[in-house]
């Protein structure tokens, strides 16, 4: 005989992947999901996100994998090109990318807008609001939201992202939890002034790296602008000033070559601008009384580690399953969930940080290294070794968090099957 789960009323904070994600799953459990978004509609900007290893069999259970495959970036490889835009080397998908067969590519903004469809008429969603505080009774938490609005709910989730507001308002300020890794990245939607079709091209400087790619459904004529440097200090900017933030990506790349003052130009026109430190969120506990972190909020591994978006969706089937085996009881489902995912997200935050050096290579002879090896592996007889061992290692992250078969502990049809 099945219980009705206790704790019903949920809100969580954040409309990007992890909130609808889990709003997704807590409904066909039974519960009742708020999701609260600061932005005045959903946001469907971004970059490409890989679905790999766990978040692959994820999506299939949630019943988007389809959909997702049909939006699929659609990549056939990339090429670096050097100061005078001849082309380097040339390297297909499967080694850029480090992915095996299953795995897929998609917009960010295509899977927000996948997830927020799929729920939003079985879903509460409010937009143009954030919480401005909470209160937790032992019984409850009483939500005070910006508008001035006040509700009461059982749970309150934070997936607001690396700058969560949740939990700065429950764990404290950001600097306590946030680690810097000595680079920004800022990307944004631009005319395809490359010309390229499902193809990256990359450009390498002294601490700097350029990308720009066009991928199969992106709108005709548009690309992807991606900049990344280094920067020994953190930077001091408003995070929600963009033209700050567009000052600054101008600034780093004054002066430089190649194609870069003019795919740089467009960011003064970007209405998807986004910009930031490549950071990790580390805390001892993503959970305080009724409150839980989800996502970028409670572990962000960063852009380096590439398993952001697969541990945001992840954690979402483990939050929403272990809130359904213990039938509500969060202080069961809290501690069990962090169980699951955290040896997984360590392992895909030390990823992150050896990468993230990677990115940005300090000299002009590390660069040119970097150069020989990517045109000379294409005719080495060992290069099936090293593609088999950067896919090793990528995959070894995509799959560290175990995928439980959750079922329909909270007496309906679960996501173990698609809908």
């Amino acid at each position: 005989m099945t219980r009705t789960p206790v704790n019903k009323t949920v809100l969580i904070s954040g409309a990007s992947v992890a909130g609808p994600a889990l709003a997704l799953l807590l409904h066909r459990y039974g519960f009742t999901p708020t999701v609260v978004e600061r932005a005045a509609a959903l946001r469907t900007g971004g970059y490409k996100v890989d679905i790999r290893g766990t978040a692959v069999e994820v999506c299939r259970r949630m019943g988007i994998l389809d959909e997702i495959r049909a939006h699929s970036t659609g990549m056939t490889g990339g090429s670096y090109v050097d100061d005078q835009g001849r082309t380097v080397g040339e390297l297909p998908a499967e080694i850029f990318g480090g992915r095996v067969e299953g795995d897929e590519e998609i917009m960010r903004g295509d899977l927000a807008r996948i997830l927020y469809e799929r729920t939003r008429d079985d879903v509460e969603y409010v937009f143009g609001d954030s919480i401005a505080a909470l209160d937790d009774d032992g019984d409850g938490v009483d939500v005070t939201f910006e508008s001035g609005t006040r509700r009461r709910f059982d749970l309150v989730v934070g997936a607001d992202g690396l700058h969560s507001n949740t939990r700065r308002l429950v764990f404290g300020a950001e600097e306590r939890f946030k680690r810097y890794l000595g680079a920004y990245v800022s990307i944004f939607t631009a005319p395809n002034r490359l010309g390229l079709t499902r193809w990256e091209t990359y450009h390498a400087r002294p601490n700097k790296l350029i990308s720009v790619y066009s991928t199969a459904g992106q709108g005709a004529g548009t690309a992807k602008n991606c900049f990344v440097f280094a920067s020994a200090e953190e930077l001091s900017y408003d995070h929600r000033d963009t033209g700050a933030q567009k000052r600054l990506l101008a600034g780093a790349f004054a002066g430089d070559g190649w194609e870069i003052p003019r795919l740089l130009a467009d960011a003064a026109d970007a209405d998807d601008f986004y910009f930031d430190a490549i950071s990790v969120i580390e805390m001892d506990r993503w959970s305080r009384g009724r409150v839980v972190l989800l996502g970028d909020a409670a572990h962000c591994a960063s852009p380096a580690s590439g398993q952001g978006t697969g541990l945001a969706l992840s954690g979402a089937f483990v939050l929403a399953g272990e809130l359904a085996a213990a039938h509500g009881d969060h202080r069961v489902a809290f501690e069990a969930y962090e169980r699951e995912m955290r040896p997984g997200v360590e392992l895909n935050q030390r990823f992150a940080k050896g990468f993230a050096k990677e990115m940005t290579l300090s000299s002009r002879r590390k660069i040119a290294l970097r150069m020989f090896m990517v045109r000379t592996l294409p005719r080495t007889p060992w290069k099936n070794l090293i593609a088999k061992k950067i896919r090793d290692d990528i995959q070894k992250a995509a799959h560290a968090v175990p995928v439980r078969e959750y079922g329909t502990a909270a007496g309906r049809p679960g996501p173990t099957v698609a809908a």
